[in-house]
């Protein structure tokens, strides 16, 4: 069984900073792309940053130069460095990867999510 596992999440103030965590555990072949996505109240889930495993980055405009995204390729880890983090980056943080199984099919996993709010 493979899982995703967030950690990171809490409270900040505006122009504060923080880093999500996730672990990719369970019976892994190899992991392709791995991504940060979010979701805000009332609004659709979006892309944050993606990785390949090469270290390709795509990240989107509202958080460029901001936020970094990072990966352990051995540990089967990406984390996303959030700084200069405003009121709108509130939302539930998801991690998200591209597994093959050692004992199944390519598929995508998602983590269960770790809240972000950013209030003074």
């Amino acid at each position: 069984q493979v899982q995703l596992v967030e950690s990171g999440g809490g409270l900040v103030r505006p122009r504060g900073s923080l880093r999500l965590s996730c672990a990719a555990t369970g019976s892994i072949f190899t992991i392709y792309d791995m991504g940060w996505y979010r979701q805000a109240p009332g609004k659709q889930r979006e892309l944050v940053a993606t990785i390949t495993s090469g270290g390709s980055t795509n990240y989107a405009d509202s958080v460029k130069g901001r936020f970094t995204i990072s990966r352990n390729i051995a540990e089967n880890t990406v984390d996303l460095q959030m700084n200069s983090l405003k009121p709108e980056d509130t939302a539930v943080y998801y991690c998200n990867a591209d597994i093959v199984r050692l004992y199944g099919p390519q598929e995508w996993f998602w983590g269960q999510g770790t809240q972000v709010t950013v209030s003074s």
